[in-house]
C-alpha cells in the first residue's frame, strides 16, 4: 500500500522543515510513504524548504484557501493511485508519528476515515479553541446530521474508497464541516482517534479565529442550500 501525507501550507517556512522530518519513513503494512506540500500562495521560502526536505510541492500562485490545498491534495492522490490518505496541519500542532496509530483501523478495514480528536483530552486545548471547536461541532451536526466530538480537526486518514468518493467545492475553512458531510453523504465509516495536540505561540496564530467564525458560518449556509 502506497501512503502520501499531505500538508496544506501557507507562509510556514518557519516550520515546514521540522514537521516533514517528523513524518515516519517506515510504518507497518505501508510500502511507501510520501509527502506532499500543498504551498497555498505562499510569499515565503515554505516551498522551498520544502522540496530542500524530500516533500512533493504543488503551488497555488494565489491564495485560495484551506479547501482549496486539500482539493488539490485529494487530486493528486487520485492521480496518483493513492491508497492511503493523511492530512496533517502545517503549523506543528500534530505529532507525525500519530500516523501509525491513526492507521490501524484503515488497515483492519474497521473505518474507511479516521479522525484524530483533539477533544477527549481538551484540557491541552486553549480555551479559544475549545469554543470554536464545540461549535462548529453543533453546526455541523445541525446542517448535516452527524456528530463528530472534533470536525475542525486537521489530522485525518482516508482509505481509497474514501479518497475517491469525497469532492470538495468548500476553499475555505469551512472545509473541515464540509469533510464531515461527505463523509456522512457517503456513508463512510468514521472512527475517531484521541490525540494530543501542541499548542505554541507560533500555531495559536494559524487555524480558525472567532473573528472569522461568522464568514465560516455564512458559507456552510451557503455549501447546505446550494
Amino acid at each position: 500500500m502506497n501512503l502520501l501525507v499531505v500538508i496544506p501550507a501557507f507562509n510556514e517556512g518557519q516550520v515546514i522543515a521540522s514537521v516533514i522530518a517528523k513524518i515516519p519513513s517506515n510504518v507497518s503494512g505501508i510500502k511507501k510513504i510520501s509527502t506532499l506540500v500543498v504551498d497555498d500562495g505562499s510569499w515565503d521560502n515554505t516551498a522551498k524548504i520544502a522540496r530542500k526536505n524530500g516533500a512533493h510541492v504543488v503551488r497555488h500562485e494565489i491564495n485560495r484557501g484551506l479547501g482549496a490545498t486539500l482539493s488539490t491534495g485529494f487530486a493528486f492522490a487520485r492521480k496518483k493511485n493513492i491508497d492511503v490518505l493523511v492530512t496533517l496541519d502545517a503549523d506543528g500542532q500534530h505529532n507525525p508519528k500519530n500516523i501509525s496509530r491513526l492507521l490501524q483501523p484503515i488497515l483492519k478495514k474497521s473505518a474507511d476515515v479516521v479522525i484524530g480528536t483533539r477533544m477527549k483530552m481538551s484540557g491541552y486545548m486553549p480555551m479559544s479553541r475549545r469554543v470554536i471547536n464545540q461549535l462548529s461541532n453543533i453546526l455541523t451536526w445541525f446542517l448535516f446530521s452527524i456528530w463528530v466530538s472534533d470536525s475542525q480537526s486537521g489530522f485525518r486518514v482516508f482509505n481509497k474508497r474514501a479518497i475517491q468518493a469525497i469532492r470538495l467545492r468548500s476553499e475555505r475553512m469551512e472545509v473541515s464541516s464540509e469533510i464531515i458531510k461527505e463523509i456522512h453523504r457517503n456513508r463512510l465509516r468514521l472512527l475517531e482517534i484521541s490525540i494530543k495536540s501542541v499548542y505554541t505561540v507560533y500555531s495559536l496564530q494559524k487555524g480558525q479565529q472567532l473573528t472569522n467564525a461568522s464568514n465560516v458560518i455564512w458559507r456552510l449556509l451557503l455549501n447546505k442550500f446550494s
